[in-house]
């Protein structure tokens, strides 16, 4: 297939595409260490007991008059800083792919969440509510960033190279959770040989990774390039531009069809994410260092798993691969419900299964519904794209939240989300993707 039958101009040589190429990878690089260190490891935890030191008797702090129980407040700001992301996401989107100006965004989004991930550094004593502002601030521009990211994909990789290069950008990002995680780790179990308070330590590497963020994403930025596009209407604001992207994706069923499937096990995928440590700690009783440890392996066995379904897929086909690891997602929680207390071995062995799946399901994922998305529209569906990734993951611990209240058995709890990854597959089976990528107005690759 010809690489000028694909949305890339002809005039663009391959010397410069791979360089494009490379420039995206280093973004992925850049913010996948605020994902590690920030949100998964070090701020929920530290937030929770700044928030505490400022409570009342009652345990409660109250952010503009509202009362909220301490250890509820980074939920809660997780929770709004995404109504933030989905209010602004179709904005962005449709003025990049109106405009054809999509670095200018990137850049004012990366360096907002970066300046904010670096401003954590002054988050001590009480400052419960300057922590949730930064936090609803920098995880809404990390939304915002990586619909813009995304949406580069479709412009820098003809079909057949898309799966091989969206999971090299996934491999490239756990590659630097796991190298800032370990330096992380180092002056956090060893603060006191630095001189250091167990708060400063934490707030160092909340800070490092805001200034990685912003040191990396000048890579990016000065090797992706702008595309001009064809005049489009004017943005709407926030949930009516919304509505138009979804009015415009209901031409599209197909499109719209496999979007409901990633939703759904994707939503299984984020809660295995973030209750895993939850399961560790509580039901089986393992140290911290223990959690972090299994974080690290995930990090790690993910760049692995993402670089090798990348070449499957580029013998089976993209969806299948997918399908695969959904399989494999629901042996894994199955495996974990018997997964005996006290015995962090087997706790590593679980991380490893996730670890294998995670970049990969994600990685082709992303590359298989850049061939669904209508030319000229990469970011304005993206922006659908990524609320699905991150408005809609709410669904999955509610049911882990609601199944561990009926029966009092985090193990149920866990055992619950099965539903998610053969629901999801089931969904995703039914999808005709050569069909779907033909009806959006893209050439169908030889394996898809």
């Amino acid at each position: 297939m010809g690489h000028d039958t694909v949305r890339t101009p002809p005039a663009d040589g391959a010397a410069e595409r791979r360089s494009e190429q490379r420039g995206w990878y280093v973004y992925d690089w850049a913010c996948s260490v605020y994902s590690t260190s920030v949100l998964t490891v070090f701020l929920g935890p530290y937030l929770t007991s700044v928030a505490k030191s400022a409570a009342d008797a009652d345990g409660y702090v109250h952010p503009l008059g509202i009362p909220v129980r301490a250890g509820s407040f980074f939920a809660y700001s997780v929770s709004l800083s995404v109504i933030v992301a989905v209010l602004v996401m179709p904005l962005v989107g449709a003025a990049a792919d109106r405009t054809g100006r999509k670095k200018p965004l990137l850049a004012a989004a990366a360096y907002t969440g970066a300046t904010a991930t670096a401003a954590m550094f002054f988050l001590d004593g009480d400052r419960y509510l300057l922590g949730g502002a930064l936090l609803i601030v920098a995880n809404a521009a990390q939304s915002v960033a990586m619909m813009l990211y995304n949406s580069y994909l479709p412009q820098i990789a003809p079909p057949e190279e898309r799966d091989a290069v969206s999971s090299r950008g996934w491999a490239f990002g756990y590659a630097a959770g796991s190298l800032v995680l370990v330096a992380n780790l180092i002056l956090y179990t060893g603060h006191e040989a630095f001189g250091l308070s167990e708060s400063t330590a934490v707030r160092i590497c909340l800070a490092s990774a805001g200034l990685w963020w912003g040191a990396f994403a000048i890579v990016p930025l000065r090797r992706l390039r702008d595309r001009r596009t064809a005049g489009r209407e004017v943005a709407l604001p926030g949930f009516r531009q919304l509505a138009a992207t979804v009015r415009d994706m209901r031409r599209h069923p197909l499109t719209l069809a496999f979007l409901l499937a990633y939703l759904v096990y994707n939503d299984g995928i984020q809660t295995v994410i973030s209750q895993a440590s939850v399961y560790g700690s509580e039901e089986l009783g393992l140290e911290q260092s223990t959690l972090i440890g299994a974080v690290l392996l995930v990090q790690v066995l993910a760049v692995a798993g993402a670089l090798a379904m990348g070449r499957l897929a580029r013998v089976y086909g993209a969806k299948r691969t997918i399908l695969g690891s959904l399989v494999a997602w629901t042996v894994t929680l199955a495996a974990g419900y018997f997964l005996p207390a006290g015995a962090p071995v087997w706790f590593f062995v679980l991380a490893a299964g996730i670890g294998l799946v995670l970049g990969g399901s994600q990685a082709l994922s992303r590359s298989l519904f850049s061939h669904l998305i209508p030319p000229g529209r990469e970011a304005e569906y993206f922006s659908a794209y990524e609320m699905s990734d991150r408005g809609m993951s709410w669904l999955g611990p509610l049911l882990f939240g609601i199944t561990y209240q009926l029966t009092g058995s985090y193990r149920d709890a866990i055992i619950s989300l099965v539903v998610f990854f053969v629901l999801g597959f089931t969904l995703l089976a039914r999808v005709p993707v050569r069909r779907a990528i033909g009806e959006a107005g893209n050439p169908v690759p030889d394996r898809i």
